[in-house]
């Protein structure tokens, strides 16, 4: 249990600072930093599945086109989701980007009543209810839909869906997506170094080293979260998962000085107090249980 406990914080840690790494690529526009992620993941990965000797799993994909074809959607879904996170990071709209993350346990829950026929829970449905408000509320005083909170709940509440039915653990399955994505970005960073346009060539070693590691950086909270997820119970790991957005919300306010005006605390403050009675109710579920 501690152990599990270890692991999976370590992992929604890093997920949380990582807003850090890619202000350190503003320089690179996002496009470029998103392909260069594509390919360094399925090198890392790929790394860790030779050391490790595991490529039987291969031959399930081979007999089952099914969870092929599911893949190249969850590819698709984590490509758009990279994408937002990265260029609203590198444009100023981190508190928008952890707005999303906030969101995304209650998307995931409607997801699963809509795709898996779940049943909604008395806490559950007052928490998405009170959610849906706090974006509305977000809406009418912006004059805008906080599309990039979102953009981001929703493709990491299908990609989660997605990869809940897939069959894989987490590194192969990230092998398998890098292996789709591959093509084509690996196709443009070609075209950006043929046309001068290469930040991985012109921006200097610390930027081309960053974009290097981006692989690593992808796959090593992806592990820890796969090792540490077993050894505990799911309700702890969604009580944990809050680190990611709180952490990210911090260094939005604190450390890159976001603009946080009355009207948009009290959209967060209207979503948080729906996530306190959607964690409420689970954890006082799993308390009865035992």
């Amino acid at each position: 249990m501690r152990k599990g406990i270890f692991l999976t914080v370590a992992a929604y840690f890093l997920w949380g600072i990582l807003p850090f790494y890619w202000k350190l690529l503003t320089n690179v526009p996002a496009y470029e930093i998103l392909c260069h992620r594509m390919v360094w993941s399925l090198v890392f990965t790929a790394t860790i599945l030779a050391f490790r000797n595991r490529w039987k799993w291969i031959g399930l994909l081979r007999k089952n086109t099914r969870i092929l074809i599911s893949f190249i959607f969850s590819a698709a879904v984590l490509s758009v989701n990279w994408f937002v996170f990265i260029w609203a990071v590198n444009s100023g709209f981190i508190l928008d980007s952890s707005l999303g993350y906030f969101i995304n346990p209650l998307i995931s829950v409607l997801l699963g009543v809509i795709v898996l026929k779940e049943k909604l829970h008395n806490g559950q449905k007052l928490a998405v209810l009170i959610a849906a408000f706090g974006v509305a509320y977000l809406t009418f005083k912006y004059g805008k839909f906080p599309w990039i909170a979102m953009t981001l709940a929703l493709t990491f509440g299908t990609y989660g869906l997605l990869r809940k039915t897939a069959g894989l653990n987490s590194v192969e399955g990230l092998n398998v997506e890098s292996a789709f994505m591959f093509i084509p970005a690996f196709g443009f960073i070609l075209y950006f170094g043929i046309t001068g346009q290469s930040a991985f060539i012109y921006s200097g070693w610390t930027a081309s080293l960053l974009l290097i590691l981006s692989g690593a950086i992808t796959a090593i909270p992806l592990i820890l979260f796969a090792a540490g997820a077993r050894r505990i119970p799911l309700s702890m790991v969604g009580f944990i998962h809050y680190i990611t957005p709180t952490l990210h919300f911090f260094i939005g306010l604190l450390a890159y000085h976001e603009p946080l005006s009355q009207s948009r605390l009290v959209g967060f403050i209207i979503i948080w107090i729906a996530l306190i009675i959607y964690s409420a109710e689970g954890f006082l579920k799993n308390l009865s249980r035992r």
